[in-house]
């Protein structure tokens, strides 16, 4: 595998792939690689001929408070991890190469940014849309894969290249779970052994509500507010449960078929979010 840190040595490696005739998918990171994240890899390479990754822990997507400075960071283990999945090429460039100190230009997808994670994280997704944008800027992939698990971001990426005319093709994969059934994350390792017991019971309340979502026997917001309590009880707190439409993520209404539940809620000190989309 190839490590480069600069944008430069990143565009000689693939203009060489390209005069080739070779095809690039890129996957995002922002380091402390789980099986999630290998599993993207493990996809990646059965949509192109060449796969880069990048490691990238982005400032801006971090509020005043959040955990930028102590975001868990295993370069080392990340690039042994990447080397036996197969990765043909890691980008690990500094904060300077992405970021320019006078840099005046932002991302935003307006609608979908500001509610959800939005709301409780002001500036998050625009974040977020300004560094995708530049790193599909700098990769120029085929085609690039994202987790499901934060499907608000999925549906940005997607909306922000359709808008921004970005020739690269957006795949959602599945969550990859815990044999309890938590949601794959960095963030995980924040947990305690007692708060881990207890965080599978987020995913657990997602399938309370599909089921009564399918049974059609309550309003989505009698819905919403067990699926509250029911995590209130479990020792959460709730920042958000909501029966949306999966397209665009407005309040489902009784005549959608196309829906996701979205859930994030705090357990501790660990803000926790999961998913679960499906059809009625």
């Amino acid at each position: 595998m190839h490590i480069v840190n600069t944008v430069f040595d990143l565009r000689e490696a693939i203009k060489i792939w390209r005069s080739s005739g070779e095809s690039v998918a890129f996957v995002p990171t922002m380091g402390n690689l789980h099986a999630g994240h290998l599993h993207l890899v493990n996809r990646a390479k059965k949509s192109a001929d060449r796969v880069v990754v990048s490691i990238f822990v982005n400032p801006t997507q971090f509020g005043v408070g959040e955990d930028f400075e102590t975001y868990p960071r295993t370069e080392r283990d990340d690039q042994e991890k990447l080397e036996v999945e197969g990765a043909d090429l890691l980008f690990l460039p500094a904060v300077a190469d992405i970021y320019s100190p006078d840099a005046k230009t932002t991302v935003t997808v307006t609608g979908l940014s500001e509610r959800y994670c939005g709301a409780s994280r002001p500036g998050h997704f625009s974040g977020v849309a300004t560094v995708v944008c530049k790193l599909f800027n700098i990769v120029q992939p085929d085609v690039a894969l994202f987790g499901l698990k934060d499907f608000q971001q999925w549906t940005i990426i997607k909306t922000m290249v359709r808008d921004l005319n970005i020739p690269v093709e957006i795949l959602g994969i599945d969550t990859v779970r815990e044999s309890d059934g938590l949601a794959l994350s960095s963030r995980n390792n924040y947990l305690t052994v007692t708060e881990k017991k207890v965080a599978p019971k987020l995913y657990q309340a997602l399938g309370i509500a599909r089921d009564a979502v399918l049974t059609g026997n309550q309003s989505y917001a009698d819905i919403e507010q067990q699926a509250h309590r029911f995590l209130q009880q479990a020792g959460f707190q709730t920042d958000y449960f909501s029966v949306c439409r999966s397209h665009d993520l407005e309040k489902a209404g009784l005549d959608d078929v196309d829906l996701v539940l979205l859930a994030a809620a705090k357990l501790g000190k660990t803000r926790l979010i999961d998913n679960i989309y499906f059809s009625r």
